[in-house]
């Protein structure tokens, strides 16, 4: 899709120069509880109950009518990311390839680094121990000639699929992310939990306001289901 192409579609800001942006959109809060309600030949009892229905399929775990509603993404975000973000095999992916086109100047610069995490072993904390501006310089200067010796790689007439294996895992991929609901649901909980890594977890808020906004029934049932568990 050219970035033109569509003016209705509003693009998320995400990091320095990632974004999320709502596609396509198809069903619903009402889809959810129409589907369940199928079961039993029955159909919409109106907001009130049907608000009662979601709650209590999210309660007891009786998700497969939320897989009728569908969501489609644009997304735009570091490699690193990307590769975690495509560990939810539950939904359909088509990514920018660098085999067919040249890769752009276009990289994550982090507005500061993190130390290991000694407790979460895969995690990371903040600091205010480290020397940022050096190792900015260092990151950057890495990014730098990574990317000119692909060019260089290119201009040399090696074919795009291998020249790009210099290029760090920094380098910022977009892909088409097609989801049901139940799946977003699943991605949200994970990859917005304090866990998660911070820029995944920039990603993974978006579209949590994203899904609160064209599914409020359901968001506002899933709060009420935490703080009773409170």
């Amino acid at each position: 899709m050219q970035e033109n192409e569509r003016k209705d579609i509003i693009s998320f800001p995400v990091l320095d120069k990632g974004f999320v942006k709502l596609v396509d959109f198809m069903g619903g809060d009402q889809r959810a509880t129409d589907s369940a309600r199928v079961s039993f030949g029955g159909s919409s009892k109106g907001e009130e109950r049907d608000r009662k229905l979601i709650k209590y399929l999210l309660k007891n775990g009786h998700l497969s009518p939320f897989e009728h509603t569908v969501f489609q993404f644009h997304i735009k975000c570091p490699l690193f990311v990307a590769r975690q973000w495509m560990r939810h095999r539950i939904a359909s992916y088509n990514e920018i390839s660098a085999r067919y086109t040249e890769v752009k100047e276009e990289f994550y610069i982090p507005e500061a680094f993190r130390i290991q995490d000694l407790v979460n072993r895969q995690g990371s904390i903040e600091t205010k121990d480290l020397d940022q501006e050096m190792l900015l310089k260092i990151y950057k200067e890495s990014i730098n000639a990574s990317y000119s010796a692909y060019k260089k790689l290119l201009e040399a007439g090696v074919a795009r699929e291998m020249a790009r294996a210099v290029l760090p895992v920094s380098q910022y991929t977009q892909f088409h992310w097609t989801i049901n609901a139940r799946s977003l649901l699943n991605y949200i909980n994970l990859r917005s939990d304090s866990h998660a890594q911070y820029e995944i977890r920039c990603y993974a808020n978006v579209i949590k306001e994203i899904f609160r906004k064209k599914m409020p029934w359901t968001a506002a049932a899933l709060l009420e289901i935490s703080e009773e568990k409170k």
